[in-house]
C-alpha cells in the first residue's frame, strides 16, 4: 500500500527540479558535481552546445591522492577543476550539485573551487 523510501529516487527527482532552472551556456557554463561512496568528479558543461569544457576528479593522477572520498581530497578538485577553467577562459560558473545536499564533499568541492577563482 505506501511505497518504501528510495534514497537513489528521491535524488533523481532534486535533480530534476534543480535541472529545470539551471542551464550552461558558453560563457556561464554548469559545474556539475557527482559523488560516489569513493570518489568525486566535476565538469563544466555547456548545455547549448552539449559539451563539456573542462573536468577534474579525484582519480586524477596530478593530485596524488590515495583516496578521493573526503572532504580534502573534494576540496583539492575543486581547486584543480578552477585551474583548468582559468586556462580555458572561464571566470563565471551555475552551480549544480546533481541532486545532492550542499554539505560536507560537495560544500568543500565549491570552497576550493571559489578559492581558485571561479565565480557562482
Amino acid at each position: 500500500m505506501f511505497k518504501q523510501f528510495d534514497r537513489k529516487e528521491a535524488r533523481g527527482r532534486r535533480q530534476k527540479r534543480a535541472r529545470n532552472k539551471i542551464f550552461g551556456t558558453p560563457q556561464r557554463p554548469r559545474l556539475n558535481v557527482y559523488r560516489s561512496l569513493s570518489n568525486i568528479y566535476a565538469q563544466l558543461i555547456d548545455d547549448q552546445n552539449a559539451r563539456t569544457l573542462a573536468s577534474a576528479s579525484s582519480l586524477d593522477k596530478s593530485l596524488g591522492l590515495e583516496y578521493g572520498g573526503n572532504c580534502q581530497a573534494a576540496e583539492k578538485v575543486g581547486s584543480l577543476l578552477a585551474q583548468r577553467a582559468q586556462q580555458a577562459g572561464i571566470t563565471e560558473v551555475v552551480f549544480d550539485r546533481g541532486g545532492n545536499l550542499y554539505h560536507g564533499r560537495v560544500a568543500a568541492l565549491s570552497e576550493g573551487a571559489r578559492k581558485g577563482g571561479l565565480k557562482f
